[in-house]
């Protein structure tokens, strides 16, 4: 190593402190001036996949009212994570997601992909069951907008997180998951015959 490649080193290293420090001290902004919804910050971490940074920009991209907001689906809407309803002659041309915030779907978008990865959660489950269907990418997107649907009522009415459950999909349509399981069922080459459980 030439004393150049020193250097040019001690450069780079120099630069690195400047903008380390520099997210320090914008790290202390935020917190002074997040410090009123401190409590709504705190409430959206307890949401899976949900970081501090992540609740810091919902917060700051969306407030904590949400009287501009009247349905949960409208918020979804306004930050671009509603399918589009492109239809021409009756047939559906296109189901690209509206455009909408860019920072609010990009970093719910980012919280969606820490969420999937959890276990034994509503989200993972919902990513694992739509990206068998549809892909990881749209997979994600889903749910990103089922986190703003999350996020929705415990901003509106400062309510706490309530855990749904990985088997959430499978109780609320049993019927439709049975169905799903007898066609997996007969493709592997099985005859299947249901006989409904006698009461206990």
């Amino acid at each position: 190593m030439t004393d150049h490649h020193r250097f040019l080193l001690r450069m780079h290293l120099d630069h690195l402190d400047h903008l380390e420090a520099l997210i320090g001290r914008l790290g202390v902004r935020v917190e002074e001036v997040l410090a009123p919804f401190a409590e709504a910050v705190q409430r959206l971490t307890t949401i899976p996949g949900v970081s501090q940074r992540v609740a810091e920009v919902v917060v700051a991209e969306i407030g904590t009212q949400m009287e501009q907001f009247p349905t949960a689906a409208q918020l979804a809407s306004w930050a671009g994570l509603c399918p589009g309803n492109h239809e021409s002659a009756g047939k559906r041309r296109s189901g690209r997601t509206t455009k909408g915030d860019r920072w609010l779907r990009t970093i719910l978008v980012q919280a969606a992909w820490a969420a999937s990865r959890t276990k034994g959660t509503y989200l993972a489950a919902q990513f694992q069951q739509l990206a068998r269907r549809r892909g990881r990418k749209r997979a994600l997107v889903a749910v990103a907008q089922t986190l703003l649907v999350i996020i929705y009522p415990l901003l509106r009415d400062q309510t706490t997180y309530v855990a749904l459950g990985p088997d959430h999909l499978d109780r609320r349509d049993p019927e439709r998951l049975t169905e799903r399981l007898v066609k997996r069922l007969e493709r592997l080459g099985h005859k299947v015959i249901l006989e409904p459980r006698p009461a206990a």
